[in-house]
């Protein structure tokens, strides 16, 4: 399919893109049976006094004979929506050349473009309905807001098969040879079969994609696992709630119903949803980039492509502490609008891990780094500080403003990245390749000023990677600015991983 020719997608992609709307109408179908559903689920409701529950729409056509009629009109909207599907999908068509193109819409027509060498990685998600179908939804990570290309749906062999086409290309490598591509399935009917006969398969052979998944670097235990979500810093919100249900249920019980039980509900689908989405996690280095995969009933798999990461920043809350657990988030560009809330989502690169785990997943995040320095990084920024501290830390006349940090609070450049260290209570190392910083700032209000102090600021793509440290020394952080911002300059000129095969 990625000949430079026009292709359509998956002929049961109508199906799936038309399922809320089903949903939808199946909801309210459920709403105007109620009264039958409740005779047929709960009997003794039969016995309610006449009134007591709205007529049922069901009786109303059969008293009026306007039950084949009702049938009729059913069929007639299924038909219109079936033709709808159809002639969208017969207009939803994609091409893979210098850019990834997708065009599509009826009456209102669409043309989105991703050129190659601005690709920042490609998803591939598995939905459970499509993975049981046998299909994948492609979505090609662009470089600006709401820039994403996604190709919904491929068969499941397909969508991998086009995403290492998209990833080869975007290296710097043109295909040697460019075969005729087909069109998955003939018939609607032959389709569909073959689809779920390839889903059920997956299912029971335990295989998502059609090549060999890559082994993972790190495993997470499934113990681990729960334990750090219970030991999350809204661990405390929720220790808090459950106090104010207690309080609560000895004076009264009517606010309760409606304000703290429905966000103690909330709770419990977060750390589900938060569990489920790191039980078939794997991280692993590829020739195209680092490949992640997550998600239990909604499986995950995306590439980042060397270059696309921004910032790296290793934490630790307080409660993870005595087991020595930590977490890696990364800054990159995610091509989402900025109200999508799976960004943050796909920012988390590490879960938890132990410092080993750490050292081997910023090996492949930050492979321009020397590999015989990131025994120094863990133990000077991650675990740090020692006594030999090579850190641009608080000075000890403004140590009062960080009473408890004062000693993690440090800077450091070395010729690769700018590492910010930060916290005692809550631990944390940012990480700035010099190659993808865009600049670096000096800040200094009122207080910084009387005491010579300033705060140093990396400005990367926006993200969860804290960017700042403060209360460093104004000279020593002028000086530290002065280094990076030259040290920056020479690292992008020699910078060649947009081109990572070329």
């Amino acid at each position: 399919m990625s000949d430079g020719e026009w292709h359509r997608l998956h002929p049961l992609t109508p199906l799936l893109r038309g399922g809320l709307f089903l949903l939808v109408m199946i909801g309210v179908l459920v709403a105007n049976l109620r009264e039958r559903l409740f005779e047929l689920f709960f009997p003794i409701f039969t016995d309610l006094p006449s009134g007591a529950m709205p007529p049922d729409p069901v009786d109303f056509l059969f008293s009026h004979n306007l039950f084949l009629i009702a049938a009729g009109a059913v069929i007639v909207v299924l038909v219109i929506l079936l033709a709808a599907f159809r002639l969208s999908w017969r207009f939803h068509t994609l091409r893979i050349g210098d850019d990834v193109e997708v065009r599509s819409g009826v009456l209102f027509r669409t043309h989105r473009r991703a050129p190659l060498d601005r690709v920042q990685g490609v998803n591939l998600t598995r939905p459970m309905v499509a993975r049981l179908l046998g299909l994948a939804k492609l979505e090609v990570v662009g470089a600006g807001l709401d820039a994403n290309v996604k190709l919904e749906y491929l068969s499941a062999k397909d969508a991998d098969a086009l995403r290492s086409d998209i990833l080869r290309l975007a290296s710097g490598r043109r295909l040697a040879e460019a075969g005729p591509g087909a069109v998955p399935g003939g018939s609607f009917v032959r389709a569909t079969a073959e689809a779920v006969g390839s889903g059920i398969q997956g299912l029971v052979e335990g295989e998502d994609f059609s090549d060999a998944e890559p082994e993972s670097i790190v495993r997470i235990p499934l113990g681990r696992l729960v334990a750090s979500r219970v030991l999350s810093g809204s661990m405390l919100w929720l220790l808090g709630l459950v106090a104010a249900i207690i309080v609560a249920a000895s004076i009264s019980t009517v606010w309760l119903l409606f304000t703290v039980v429905p966000t103690f509900l909330a709770y419990g689908a977060y750390y589900v949803r938060s569990i489920a989405r790191g039980l078939r996690y794997s991280i692993a280095p590829t020739p195209d980039g680092v490949r992640l995969t997550f998600g239990l009933f909604t499986t995950i798999s995306e590439v980042v492509p060397p270059g696309r990461v921004h910032a790296i920043e290793v934490r630790q809350p307080l409660l993870w502490r005595p087991f020595g657990w930590w977490s890696i988030s990364v800054n990159r560009l995610s091509g989402r609008s900025s109200t999508d809330s799976s960004t943050d989502q796909l920012a988390a690169v590490l879960p938890v891990g132990t410092t080993e785990d750490v050292e081997r997943v910023l090996r492949i995040l930050a492979p321009a780094l020397p590999s015989d320095g990131w025994a120094q990084v863990i133990r000077d920024g991650v675990l740090g500080p020692v006594a030999d501290d090579p850190y641009v830390t608080t000075p000890r006349r403004a140590r009062i403003l960080r009473p408890l940090s004062w000693r993690r609070n440090g800077a450091l450049l070395t010729a690769e990245a700018l590492f910010l260290r930060r916290g005692w209570i809550w631990r944390s190392l940012s990480i700035f390749p010099l190659a993808r910083l865009q600049s670096v700032g000096l800040h200094q209000g009122p207080l910084a000023r009387s005491m010579r102090t300033a705060r140093l600021g990396a400005h990367v793509i926006s993200g969860t990677v804290q960017t700042s440290v403060g209360v460093l020394d104004r000279d020593a952080a002028l000086t530290l600015m002065e280094d990076t911002a030259r040290a920056t300059v020479a690292a992008a000129a020699e910078d060649r991983t947009h081109r990572w095969a070329g």
